[in-house]
């Protein structure tokens, strides 16, 4: 009895021994280059798999002088994403939109003709992180609490760009920002994007081009299309700021939320032929 009891003990301590072993690697947090290669391959799949959809899509376009506002619009469209062929055989994911209303009422028509827009996110959002922007990009992974795991992973990024790289970069100023990551997923669920001399409108021999703060947000959230979870934009937040500081502050500024996503398709139905009446 003293043999099997201390064979149990000791038995016991090598599963808990066992179990914290296991529980510590679970909880390892990834190094950076892990992080990234995760960020990669989720890119790749989305590029390779997402089909074309359709979703609701509510914008809000306004802009400021001082502290009045001069224009605001409200637009309500029916979003698409478009897979498409390109003639190199290569795919493309194209952005369109079918406008329901505009601040209530019919458009007059089609032309997205905000005081503000915004366009790409849903084509290069995920890539601002990614192997692929590594050339352009320092990424740097900040400090995890190892006692809350079940926190997001942050990576934070700026912008390094020289002549000889510009042209691959996703970002063609100099920006900075970063990026919430899921766990559990290894999704990016949230995006902050900061560019402190965004050039709103380009000078020519006449003018200096007109320059502001540009900051973009995105919320991601899982939506299944096919069969297949995708982790798509749920609100894109846009805010150009010129004048700060001055007299002749102006605001432009974008929200747009997208809801009921549904993949794109058209099925049809072969109805039975009808025999010719008999004379």
């Amino acid at each position: 009895m003293t043999f099997r009891t201390s064979a149990a003990a000791i038995s016991l301590v090598a599963l808990l021994g066992f179990s914290s072993a296991l529980s510590a690697q679970q909880a390892k947090t990834p190094s950076l280059e892990e992080i990234l290669e995760r960020l990669d391959a989720n890119l790749n799949h989305y590029d390779a798999s997402v089909p074309s959809f359709f979703c609701d899509e509510h914008v809000v376009s306004q802009v400021e002088h001082g502290s009045r506002t001069e224009d605001t619009t409200v637009t309500d469209s029916i979003f698409r994403l478009r897979r498409t062929l390109d003639p190199d055989n290569t795919t493309a994911l194209v952005e369109s939109r079918q406008i329901k209303t505009v601040n209530d009422k019919s458009p007059t028509s089609q032309k997205m003709d905000g005081p503000t827009m915004l366009s790409g996110a849903f084509e290069g959002g995920l890539a601002v992180v990614s192997l692929k922007q590594a050339a352009c990009t320092n990424y740097k992974l900040q400090r995890v609490h190892k006692k809350r795991p079940a926190d997001p992973y942050v990576v934070s990024f700026a912008t390094v760009l020289m002549p000889q790289n510009t042209a691959r970069c996703l970002l063609k100023e100099n920006s900075k920002g970063r990026v919430f990551i899921d766990p559990a997923s290894m999704q990016i669920t949230h995006l902050e994007l900061t560019t402190p001399h965004h050039v709103i409108t380009p000078g020519d021999i006449y003018r200096s081009p007109f320059i502001g703060e540009r900051v973009i947000t995105v919320d991601y959230a899982p939506v299944l299309l096919g069969g297949e979870t995708f982790w798509m934009p749920s609100t894109i937040d846009l805010r150009v700021t010129s004048g700060a500081g001055t007299f002749h502050k102006s605001i432009w500024s974008f929200r747009a939320a997208y809801r009921n996503y549904h993949k794109l398709e058209v099925k049809s139905r072969i109805l039975p032929g009808f025999k010719k009446p008999a004379r």
